[in-house]
């Protein structure tokens, strides 16, 4: 269903926005019959009488979302109504005039249905703990009991006043060891003792104990220490904050207070083991995910890794880092978002806009950051559209080529100076698209941007003063397929777009793209790579001594290199833009030797007549001509060979004779004795 097939509710929130009806009915495609002007207030009844008919509901306009899904609830009816921002995000700028374009492409785009992401049950029992010194950890600890089960755990009790009836268990201890996501911590404590009841003045503990275990759901740490968890800004259940802001501490409290009960969380990412290149026998090449994660929900699993959905707070750096797409983000998966970003420019274009530059921004943080800009500053330029996404850095460079292929001139990410753990891959992944287009001839300078920014000003000064660049036009295709199949439409779309056509770019270290260098002078053609490589871009020719390579399969994961025995393979990152890219290369091959008693081809004729010139006659097993032939022959026809060799080494001794009272006879007629008789052959 599209915009037109729906009722569309457009007000411009008391003349504070320049909306035309005219220019956003040419814009839309459709006529915009009325603009309102305070439809949540004096025109609230234009709005219910809109909830009649069959026609799904548009509205225009957020902040008033929560008034406007309270009179449909009253209406009792199951119309479906879909709120969008126009009025930070277009209406309130120093360009409104020229943002009808833009209006009408946020419109469209709140049409497009994303696939919704898998979800994860959980159970929090409501068992907390409260981990912190003194007085404070104790106030905390008595707000919580009015709503969950509260443990107090003393990291120091100077400064506490006991309560006179007290509801919370107390205990002293220090966190040794902490695992675990909302709903099953598991924790480890050392110099663990509970209060006792006796204490006076003072608290008084007894049997201090280490590694003490306890479980529990939720965890406000106001210890001030160390993070109990790596990237602990991601690990749901668990809140740490500064104990001296007194602020942070209540919005903490009130937070974990309605923890309890059951809750869904989306499983963020899928992972396809088959594909993933982070080790083969033990051998570790692409390590891309495990480097990136914030939250450590990503650890080591032999061949593969593990994700724990649990822990996972969705940022998607392994998604954007992963060179096989064996880690594919679902929220929203790959091709969803790129056809959400296809359906904003396309409209934008259709509507008369020009020039345009997706600015990608997470909610919250940046969708803040554009309102503050929009009500204290200038607002957002007509041609640069918000592309409100769960996480930025879940975008990696396919999904910046492709929309760019897709006619963006420029893409601006806003990113939260407050998890500056996220922005290694962004950095890196940028940077990747940057070189690719350069390569191309495609960008005077930089086509994606980092603001990493907290102050709106910041913001402002860089989406005003964005710098022109060579214009690119919208291809329009479909992102179908897995990881690398995007990428590559994506970049065969840019390169008809380029005037030098660049056979091959070169990249930056750690890019999923490139070629094998190979030394032919230590290969021995074993094909331990062949088996090592986790996307079949090493290929071996059976029968062959031949070693082939297909480019365009290729991740530079490395385990190739590590894998072989003799260093004989080097990486070098790089785009092939070619088709040979796609068709199998050989990399090395050799005269095959043939067995001289079958004539099978079973090794290269090199090493043969290398292990020939190091063992023929020196030795001990190949001393003579006869058994220097071995070295010539195949496995089975060098097995036939020993076996019927008066010299075969897996032969056993003579049968001794049986010995018969015949003979014990004719010794005891020798005059010998019975022991010299069984010593004779």
């Amino acid at each position: 269903m599209t915009l037109k097939d729906r009722n569309c509710l457009i007000c411009n929130c008391e003349g504070s926005m320049a909306l035309n009806a005219k220019d956003l009915s040419k814009a839309l495609e459709f006529k915009v019959d009325t603009i309102h002007n305070n439809l949540c207030r004096t025109q609230l009844g234009q709005f219910e009488n809109s909830l009649s008919g069959d026609r799904p509901l548009v509205v225009a306009c957020t902040q008033e979302a929560p008034l406007f899904q309270e009179i449909v609830e009253e209406n009792n009816t199951s119309k479906a109504v879909t709120f969008v921002n126009i009025r930070e995000q277009a209406g309130w700028s120093d360009e409104c005039d020229q943002a009808s374009p833009k209006m009408a492409a946020l419109l469209h785009a709140s049409q497009h249905e994303v696939k919704p992401a898998r979800l994860k049950s959980i159970h929090s029992d409501g068992m907390c703990l409260v981990y912190g010194a003194g007085q404070q950890a104790m106030e905390a600890a008595e707000l919580l009991s009015q709503r969950l089960s509260v443990t107090l755990l003393l990291s120091a009790d100077e400064d506490l006043i006991l309560p006179r009836i007290s509801n919370i268990p107390i205990y002293r201890g220090d966190i040794d060891i902490a695992e675990g996501s909302f709903g099953g911590f598991s924790l480890s404590v050392n110099n663990y003792a509970p209060s006792m009841p006796s204490a006076r003045a003072g608290l008084d503990f007894a049997m201090a104990r280490d590694g003490a275990k306890t479980n529990c759901s939720l965890i406000l740490d106001l210890s001030g220490k160390t993070p109990l968890f790596t990237g602990h800004t991601h690990r749901d259940g668990y809140r740490r904050v500064d104990p001296n802001d007194p602020a942070a501490v209540l919005r903490a409290v009130i937070d974990l207070s309605d923890m309890v009960g059951e809750f869904e969380k989306p499983i963020y990412v899928d992972y396809n083991a088959t594909t993933c290149a982070h080790s083969r026998s033990q051998k570790t090449g692409c390590t891309k995910c495990l480097d990136v994660c914030p939250a450590g929900a990503i650890s080591d699993a032999g061949d593969g890794v593990a994700i724990d959905s649990g822990i996972c707070g969705g940022c998607g750096s392994c998604h954007a880092v992963c060179p096989t797409g064996s880690i594919d983000y679902q929220y929203p998966p790959r091709n969803d978002l790129i056809e959400r970003g296809q359906v904003l420019l396309n409209a934008f274009r259709a509507a008369g806009g020009d020039n345009p530059v997706l600015l990608v921004h997470d909610e919250p943080f940046g969708a803040d950051l554009i309102a503050a800009l929009a009500r204290y500053g200038r607002g957002l330029p007509a041609r640069v559209i918000p592309l409100q996404i769960h996480a930025v850095s879940m975008v990696g460079h396919v999904e910046m080529a492709a929309l760019l292929a897709s006619g963006a001139q420029q893409l601006i990410f806003v990113c939260n100076p407050a998890k500056p753990d996220e922005l290694s891959a962004m950095t890196d992944e940028t940077a990747l698209v940057d070189a690719i287009v350069a390569g191309m001839g495609l960008s005077d300078g930089s086509r994606c941007s980092l603001v990493v920014e907290a102050d709106p000003d910041a913001l402002e000064g860089v989406i005003w003063e964005l710098a022109d660049q060579p214009k690119l036009e919208t291809s329009r295709f479909a992102a179908v397929g897995s990881k690398r199949d995007i990428a590559r439409l994506a970049f065969s779309n840019l390169l008809a777009q380029s005037v030098e056509k660049p056979e091959i770019i070169p990249l930056p270290e750690n890019a999923p793209y490139g070629r094998i260098d190979i030394d032919v002078a230590a290969c021995t053609l074993c094909m331990a790579c062949t088996s090592a490589c986790p996307a079949n871009a090493i290929i071996d020719t059976p029968g062959e001594p031949t070693l082939r390579f297909v480019e365009s399969a290729c991740v530079q994961c490395g385990l190739c290199t590590t894998t072989c025995p003799e260093s004989a393979l080097a990486l070098v990152p790089q785009l092939n833009l070619t088709p040979a890219a796609m068709q199998p290369l050989t990399l090395y091959e050799e005269e095959p030797f043939c067995c001289i008693v079958c004539d099978t081809p079973f090794a290269t004729k090199s090493t043969i007549e290398r292990i020939s010139q190091q063992l023929a006659g020196k030795h001990s097993m190949f001393a003579s001509s006869e058994r220097a032939k071995l070295i010539q022959m195949c496995e089975n026809c060098r097995v036939e060979a020993q076996a019927n060799s008066s010299e075969d080494p897996f032969s056993g001794g003579a049968r001794p004779r049986v010995r018969t009272t015949e003979d014990y006879i004719e010794a005891e007629r020798g005059n010998r004795s019975i022991e010299d008789f069984l010593m004779d052959d």
